[in-house]
């Protein structure tokens, strides 16, 4: 049985997960019959045939007027500001993706529930008030039939997550700190520009290293709470544009070895977390990671141990594919939920 979906907002993400049901073997499962972007259906249609960073859409994409059509099927394209203006009751709509990025809250969310939609996921972290915050290889045993709004959490705590949940459980983790370096994105200008009231973001984007703000700490702790107080965390935008690399420092309560640690690292690579986390010793750079759908990759190269308690770890991750990816994870096994 093929589920009803919606996707809301086709930017980055918008344009991944939709492409990622076809490409990466959920289109029997899940059934985009709706898209709502403010944008027309020509501009809508030509970002769908062609994508910098993703190449070509891998079969025949067009449109009539209405409709955006993919491989024979027919996908109705909508462009409503207001949730409440959206026909997901006459769609009968299982679910709606909300990857426009605008909002986070659980009120806005109920608007489209309001609409006709049984279902909303969100595609990056929400307010407390939601259902779930899930990442997928860590806590989706927590999805339930009877929730309604449900958070697919960022692109780095899908990536980092697991990895601390495994060292925490082995190890311990005394504190941490993480530097999250990542491409730029569309809320950066090309050339300065009055854009942002972020200083740091009226700065082009392909000219500068700049630290933007990040709540990456915040969503450690919401999804370990033993964690609680005991991260901070960094986020830099460099000139490039997929492919981002997480920096973690943690203080650990063992004594460990670089050895032990890439050793455990590449065993739950090979088994629980197998599709999910990646492990590698090839000397790699951030663009062989281009389309990889696993949550993250530990750099074994680069793995470092200080007076016994001191761990250094890089852990690369395509911010857009491996998200969208583990998004429609997220949203197969809820809509699964009996």
């Amino acid at each position: 049985m093929a589920y009803r979906v919606a996707i809301n907002g086709y930017g980055r993400i918008g344009q991944c997960v939709l492409r990622a049901i076809y490409e990466g073997g959920f289109r029997d499962q899940l059934q985009v019959v709706a898209l709502n972007e403010l944008s027309d259906i020509d501009t809508v249609s030509y970002l769908t045939r062609y994508d910098t960073t993703h190449g070509r859409f891998p079969l025949p994409v067009d449109h009539d007027g209405q409709n955006l059509l993919i491989n024979g099927d027919s996908i109705r394209v909508l462009s409503k500001e207001d949730p409440r203006q959206l026909p997901w009751a006459e769609m009968d709509i299982d679910l709606v993706l909300e990857c426009s990025g605008s909002f986070s809250d659980r009120a806005t969310a109920q608007l489209h529930l309001d609409s006709g939609a049984k279902r909303l996921l969100f595609s990056q972290p929400a307010e407390p008030d939601v259902d779930a915050t899930i990442v997928y290889g860590y806590n989706q045993q927590l999805l339930a039939a009877n929730q309604q709004v449900v958070a697919a959490g960022s692109c780095t705590t899908n990536c980092i997550v697991p990895v601390l949940d495994l060292l925490h459980r082995e190890l311990g983790i005394v504190s941490g700190v993480t530097t999250t370096i990542h491409s730029a994105m569309n809320d950066q200008p090309v050339i300065d520009s009055y854009h942002q009231t972020d200083l740091r973001l009226t700065r082009s984007a392909m000219h500068s290293i700049i630290p933007v703000d990040t709540g990456l700490n915040k969503g450690i702790e919401r999804l370990l709470p033993e964690l609680t107080g005991r991260f901070e965390s960094l986020h830099l935008r460099v000139p490039t544009i997929n492919v981002s690399v997480l920096d973690i420092s943690l203080d650990l309560a063992t004594k460990t070895s670089a050895r032990e640690i890439n050793g455990i690292l590449r065993l739950a690579a090979a088994n629980q977390l197998n599709g999910l986390l990646g492990y590698t010793e090839e000397p790699h750079a951030s663009v062989d990671f281009n389309r990889d759908p696993r949550s993250g990759i530990v750099d074994g190269t680069q793995t470092r141990v200080s007076g016994g308690n001191m761990l250094k770890l890089l852990c690369w991750f395509d911010n857009e594919w491996g998200f969208a990816n583990r998004m429609l994870d997220v949203a197969d096994s809820w809509l699964r939920c009996k």
